[in-house]
């Protein structure tokens, strides 16, 4: 990383260096120019030396998400896992298909639950959360105000094909812009929203009301300080985004559409193909990703389970951080949904 006029940027990403590898003696293979890592030989079930810890939190912090195989964790394993990178978030607001003895994990499955309690299929409800094209695009809860700092996804049962997760790394897109938008996105500020993607059904809407309801709001640095590598990130996340504040409509309109396009551009981005037994671990800080929209017709199950870890509250490049605007703090509180 190099300091310019515009403080840092990920310039060694952009220039290709060569990736040297963290401590440990990790086995650590890139998988994208930009993003991803294969991580081999390590068992994360068993204990994990804190070098090896170390490695790993290393690389991560460079490629911003690592994939390792064939583990054999169980619940227990996977949040043991978990607090060696920080305190596990405890989500008291869950489906029943996540376990109730371990309230820091989060069972995919739950999400399949969610439309049938507010009057429509699965289908019809993703449809209506993402009706544009890149809204699916997200970085895990930040219309909280602390939203968690990692996210580790394991795979239980997927289908013999599809069901595939793309990320895409917010530091080098924050570096890919020039310097006079660089300049000019550091001082904006973007309200992230719970359901502000959401496109309402004719009448009564059971989901809608919800919302309402259980409004979640903060407002967060266009760009953010990475608080452990000092990186700037581009902080735009399509799901919980649609207002830059201190502008007018068409100027957000048009400055969104720039930044999301910057963010989602597809050589920042990595594409992992999940088996049973893989898990992914990414800076949920200077990463967006995509979920899956291609196993609904298969009739195969796709069973994964996610911990998160407590996140800080995010800060500008002039060093003010971010606002609540409505609902607690994520962490040891209840999820608004």
């Amino acid at each position: 990383m190099t300091t310019s006029s515009t403080g840092p940027v990920t310039s060694d990403e952009l220039s290709g260096a060569v990736w040297q590898g963290p401590a440990g003696g990790l086995d650590v293979r890139p998988v994208a120019g930009y993003i991803g890592a294969d991580i081999h030989g390590v068992d994360l079930s068993g204990p994990l030396p804190d070098e090896v810890v170390a490695g790993i939190r290393a690389a991560m912090l460079r490629w911003k998400v690592v994939f390792f195989r064939d583990q054999k964790l169980d619940h227990d394993g996977h949040v043991a896992f978990a607090r060696r990178f920080g305190e596990p978030i405890m989500l008291r607001s869950r489906g029943t298909a996540s376990p109730a003895d371990h309230p820091e994990v989060e069972t995919t499955a739950d999400r399949l639950e969610l439309a049938g309690r507010h009057g429509m299929t699965h289908a019809e409800w993703l449809e209506r959360r993402r009706h544009s094209t890149l809204r699916g695009w997200h970085a895990d809860h930040t219309a909280r105000i602390d939203p968690p700092a990692l996210t580790i996804l394991r795979a239980e049962r997927v289908p013999p094909y599809g069901g595939d997760t793309t990320w895409a790394n917010l530091a080098t897109a924050y570096a890919g812009l020039s310097e006079t938008v660089r300049s000019f996105a550091d001082g904006l500020r973007a309200e992230h929203r719970l359901g502000v993607g959401y496109l309402p059904r004719s009448g009564p809407d059971a989901y809608l009301r919800h919302l309402q309801d259980h409004q979640v709001a903060s407002v967060h640095p266009l760009v953010r300080v990475h608080p452990e590598t000092g990186e700037r990130v581009l902080y735009v996340n399509p799901y919980y985004v649609e207002n830059i504040t201190g502008v007018s409509r068409a100027e957000n309109r048009l400055l969104l559409e720039m930044f999301v396009e910057q963010v989602t551009r597809p050589e920042y981005t990595v594409r992992f193909r999940w088996e049973p037994g893989s898990v992914a671990m990414w800076d949920n800080r200077a990463t967006i990703h995509l979920a899956p929209s291609d196993t609904a017709h298969l009739g195969s199950p796709r069973i994964m389970h996610r911990v998160m870890t407590a996140g800080d509250i995010p800060v500008s490049v002039d060093g003010t951080p971010s606002e609540s605007i409505t609902g607690a703090p994520l962490h040891g509180v209840a999820e608004g949904r």
